[in-house]
């Protein structure tokens, strides 16, 4: 059986915005059928990267290769085999969530027959099934999160790439989206997730670089991070500098 190529290869990347690099020289390999944790202080390049990634920044320099396809090159095929969820959730206030999933169904090519019955099932797999008449509009962040993972997920993609998912959810539906991502690692797929919460990463993750400055300071399994006794976040802190006495206000 043929090796399957990375889900996710990239060659010194950077990305500009005028003589500012907010990604500089990013080399990173993504195995497919691991759930990679991308994590970095604010303004390190996270989103960035996963823009470029999707296709929405094009890159100033370095190569993008996702499933073995050229990006922007093979930009179509790719997007057919990717699912997004991004920082901010792009949906249309003025649906419902499961005409919006619909909808994403359609974009991706599925009949319409299959596209509302994926999207029932979806709504009711995140438990939105009780929103149904519920306009996006009136959703709270953490259902919009889920909604947007519902929609990442109606045309099976072998990739997500996932912009800090679990921001203003609550325990119960980061717990439920956590079981759902975990399933689709069992069954092959790949997950690419940015997430300030390390204790979430630390959790879900095999895999983690630490990016910082717009380039890669760490990457390895999380036991080779985490070491014999630290924590994540232990690792993290040494990896972006910060690893100093916390300074006190004399009168706090």
């Amino acid at each position: 059986m043929p090796e399957l190529p990375p889900a996710i290869e990239v060659q010194n990347l950077r990305k500009l915005y005028g003589s500012k690099a907010a990604v500089d020289g990013l080399s990173l390999t993504v195995a497919q059928g691991s759930f990679f944790g991308f994590l970095g202080p604010n303004g390190a390049g996270k989103t960035t990267t996963i823009k470029m990634l999707m296709g929405l920044a094009p890159p100033t320099s370095g190569t993008i290769r996702l499933l073995g396809l050229a990006m922007p090159e093979q930009g179509l095929e790719i997007k057919k085999m990717i699912g997004l969820v991004p920082d901010e959730s792009l949906l249309f206030d003025h649906l419902t969530g499961g005409e919006f999933v619909e909808f994403v169904g359609r974009m991706y090519g599925l009949e319409q027959k299959m596209a509302r019955q994926r999207s029932a099932e979806l709504l009711e797999l995140f438990e939105l099934d009780g929103s149904q008449k519920k306009l996006i509009v009136e959703y709270s962040k953490g259902m919009r999160k889920r909604v947007a993972m519902a929609a990442a997920l109606i045309h099976r993609p072998r990739l997500f790439l996932m912009d800090e998912p679990f921001e203003g959810v609550d325990a119960v539906g980061a717990r439920l989206m956590k079981d759902i991502l975990l399933e689709q690692v069992r069954h092959g797929a790949t997950i690419f997730l940015t997430s300030h919460v390390l204790e979430v990463v630390e959790r879900l993750c095999d895999h983690v670089a630490i990016i910082n400055e717009g380039k890669v300071v760490v990457e390895g399994s999380m036991d080779q991070l985490r070491g014999a006794s630290e924590t994540l976040e232990d690792a993290f802190v040494r990896a972006v500098g910060v690893d100093r006495t916390t300074e006190t206000l004399d009168w706090l």
